[in-house]
Order: C-alpha cells, then sequence, then structure tokens
C-alpha cells in the first residue's frame, strides 16, 4: 500500500491512516461515514452501488478498487446511480428536471439523504485520489 504522504498510526484502514494526521476529522468523518452508510430511508445496498458507480468515474484506485457497480441493478438504484452521476458531471448542479425525476421514485428525505451521501463519497473518494491511495 503506497499514498503520497506517509499513514499515521491512528485508524483501522489505509484511508482512515491518511485522514488520522488529524484525529478529530479521523473521528467525525468515521461518524459521518457509518451514518451515512449504512440503511436509513435508503438501503445501504443502493448507497454502495452508488458509491462503485462514483468510484469509476473519480479516478481514486482505492475506491474503484472495492468492486464495480452491478449492471443488473433495479429501477430505483439506477436512477439513484445515473443522478449521482449527474451530480459529478455537472459540479453538483443537475437541474431542477433531475430533482424532479428523482421525485416520481423517493421521498423528499430519500433525495436528501441520497445528495448529502453522493456529496460526501465525491468528497471521499476526491481525498483517495488526491493522495495516491492504492489498493
Amino acid at each position: 500500500m503506497k499514498a503520497n504522504i506517509s499513514f499515521s498510526n491512528h485508524g483501522e484502514t489505509p484511508f482512515q491512516k491518511l485522514l488520522g494526521h488529524n484525529t478529530a476529522i479521523l473521528e467525525k468523518w468515521n461518524h459521518l461515514s457509518n451514518v451515512l452508510s449504512g440503511d436509513s430511508s435508503l438501503s445501504a445496498d443502493v448507497k454502495e452501488q452508488v458509491r462503485r458507480s462514483l468510484a469509476q468515474q473519480n479516478k481514486c484506485e482505492y475506491c474503484k478498487a472495492k468492486g464495480k457497480p452491478n449492471m443488473k441493478l433495479d429501477e430505483s438504484t439506477s436512477l439513484a446511480a445515473a443522478f449521482a452521476e449527474a451530480m459529478l458531471k455537472t459540479n453538483g448542479a443537475p437541474g431542477d428536471r433531475s430533482i424532479q425525476i428523482l421525485k416520481n421514485t423517493f421521498t423528499d428525505q430519500q433525495i436528501s439523504e441520497l445528495c448529502a451521501f453522493i456529496c460526501f463519497t465525491i468528497a471521499s473518494q476526491w481525498f483517495g485520489s488526491t493522495l495516491g491511495l492504492k489498493p
């Protein structure tokens, strides 16, 4: 395992060991990650497929190594993954029409959670990519 900076002595995974140079950030980041990635108004599986889809675009080798998205997704998971890619490609401004399309399938609570998860995931993947984190 290699990265552009040294690994700290804090954290369990290589990603966490990079964040671990700042233990307060590591602690809060891990907490938010646990909240966002678990089952809530959206299932953990939907969010994992979104994460995998984003990883292919974000050039984080560490994230990509965790697997490619499932190509046989149900309609709502496919919609969530497509929306995530649209957010990434438009720098977080996919447009009102995209939100309206989501509203045909998801509740406002689910859309809010999806957007928060996507933004957090992009930040995580960019962090790994920026610091050259390898699988």
